[in-house]
């Protein structure tokens, strides 16, 4: 299909979509030149943020084991960043076993299997956690690269750090890119990345954050002794507060997610609570990042809107994709798509022509 500027139109579907941090990194890289025709997105919340940032002709799937996949309108590319909670190292790790509310996590991506053997895309792009590739001794993994390639596929995965692509975080993910067998993508390289220099300063808000984000003095004792109590069994454990000129660990959703990426702020001057808290507010200046931050940290651009709750807003964020990771590895997808990409036996025959 040709857009308005005759150039290929390349058609998406994004399942698992959360807040649109994969479709935005592939709107990036591709430009007038895709389309988002489909959305699966289970969680309500999530899907609050999504509308607030698209507006999408069609409503948002729910339950993506509830959608028949004949009904998803053809596509060429598939978006997928299908549950990780199942192979987090952060969780149980109960892999294609694990159940929750009543349903497997693990499981779900064989509905991106079902829904891509009834159409067929040109691309199968899926994101997770690094727990991944090792989850059940490597059986996982191998069981899903041996899918993609039953169903005719050439399989790429390569896992990449966040804070090589342009943001202060410390996020290693498992990107997967699959290749429909009759797409020539011998020469698919996933980008290196490089050391930006960017750290957390470069992200903190500009201006003084508001006093809620600041620990209260009795809740940090309690962090404290946590600590303390951990490190006594020689666990590591426990609250960090980031250096400014260094970069945040990954975050996450729940647990010590806000807890692990403290830092430290000097600059309130009103000390006044604005919730009801235990104590006083800290005077060593010690703060949770902003909603804001987070969204610094996995390369939203301020203009997305987060119109719900912090609370949300958060655990949004910490279950979503950093962008310039998905725009760098969708930028390389182009270019293969697009023929632009010398296929691996060219590369290697110049590479003997130039030795001999």
């Amino acid at each position: 299909m040709d857009n308005e500027s005759g150039k290929t139109l390349y058609r998406s579907i994004d399942l698992f979509a959360g807040i649109g941090g994969i479709r935005m990194g592939f709107d990036q890289a591709f430009g007038d030149d895709i389309r988002t025709d489909f959305v699966c997105e289970w969680d309500l919340y999530a899907q609050q943020t999504y509308r607030a940032n698209h507006s999408d002709q069609f409503d948002i799937a729910g339950d993506i084991a509830q959608v028949d996949e004949e009904e998803i309108p053809p596509f060429d590319i598939c978006l997928a960043g299908f549950p990780c909670q199942a192979f987090s190292i952060a969780g149980q790790k109960q892999g294609f076993n694990d159940d929750f509310k009543g349903r497997c996590r693990g499981t779900l991506f064989f509905d991106v299997v079902r829904i891509c053997a009834e159409h067929k895309p040109k691309v199968i792009f899926c994101e997770n956690v690094k727990g991944l590739t090792i989850h059940d001794k490597g059986k996982t993994f191998r069981v899903i690269r041996e899918t993609l390639e039953q169903l005719g596929y050439r399989v790429y995965c390569k896992v990449l750090n966040s804070k090589d692509f342009g943001v202060p975080q410390n996020r290693e993910r498992i990107y997967i890119v699959a290749f429909r067998n009759d797409v020539e993508s011998s020469g698919f390289t996933f980008p290196s990345g490089s050391d930006t220099g960017i750290c957390l300063r470069d992200i903190l808000e500009k201006e003084t954050p508001s006093v809620k984000y600041y620990i209260s003095d009795v809740y940090m004792e309690t962090l404290k002794k946590h600590k303390a109590r951990h490190e006594a069994k020689g666990n590591g454990f426990g609250y960090v507060i980031r250096n400014l000129d260094g970069i945040a660990g990954a975050i996450v959703c729940g647990g010590m997610g806000k807890e692990r990426n403290l830092v430290c702020d000097d600059r309130l001057a009103d000390f006044t609570p604005v919730t009801h808290i235990k104590g006083k507010v800290n005077r060593e200046g010690i703060r949770k990042m902003t909603p804001r931050e987070w969204a610094r940290l996995q390369g939203f651009p301020d203009s997305y809107n987060f119109p719900l709750a912090d609370v949300h807003t958060y655990k949004q964020l910490g279950n979503s994709v950093s962008v310039p990771v998905i725009r760098a590895i969708a930028e390389q997808i182009k270019r293969v798509l697009e023929g632009e990409v010398e296929p691996q036996h060219v590369v290697v025959r110049k590479a003997i022509e130039e030795w001999a």
